[in-house]
């Protein structure tokens, strides 16, 4: 009977552990069309139709423009980046971040073949081409070249009357092993026109 007990309480965490395994992480860009109680309903940039539940830690914070006159040194900023015909990164768009958000160099899904690096700014120098950053990360240091038009954006701090229908939105979400989207995360959304972008 003992065994039988334990091997019911084993087969129990297994499920647990197997449950935990089967949630995984999304991005999700897309446009507000809608938003019910603590349901945010989202079509996503693929044309589906998601439903999203925001949990009490999830936060909002609204897309402002700035210039990288704003950004200055020691500023943490993520820099969504693909190569150049020269091999050199060129940033796509620029955001900064919160200090919470994770450091380095990494594959991104902005578009294919996109890079991001999430570091702490140095200096800017004006080249040709456009404007270079320089940034510093625990394991490494990048020079960028942001060209004129590339968008550079942070985040003011919002609450959920922001989340219309019409505004796009950015943030990552839960996948739970039945499917449902849940987020405790940021929020992004678009105001007055300046979008999210990464």
């Amino acid at each position: 009977m003992k065994i039988l007990h334990a091997g019911l309480l084993l087969v129990g965490l297994a499920t647990i552990v197997s449950n935990a395994d089967a949630q995984t992480m999304m991005r999700v860009r897309g446009t507000i069309t809608g938003l019910d109680g603590n349901v945010l309903a989202v079509k996503s940039r693929d044309g589906k139709d998601l439903k999203v539940e925001l949990t009490e830690k999830a936060t909002v914070a609204t897309a402002r423009a700035v210039t990288l006159a704003d950004l200055k040194a020691g500023t943490y900023v993520g820099v969504t980046t693909r190569k150049g015909s020269d091999g050199a990164l060129v940033a796509l768009e620029v955001h900064t971040l919160p200090p919470t958000a994770a450091e380095g160099y990494m594959a991104w899904d902005l578009e294919p073949g996109t890079m991001m690096t999430n570091a702490n700014l140095t200096s800017v120098a004006q080249v040709t081409g456009g404007q270079e950053l320089s940034v510093q990360y625990k394991d490494g240091a990048q020079k960028i070249l942001v060209p004129p038009g590339t968008p550079i954006v942070t985040t003011v701090p919002a609450d959920r009357s922001f989340l219309k229908a019409g505004e796009y939105v950015f943030f990552n979400a839960s996948v739970g092993a039945d499917g449902k989207l849940t987020t405790s995360a940021r929020v992004q959304v678009s105001r007055d026109g300046v979008r999210p972008p990464q």
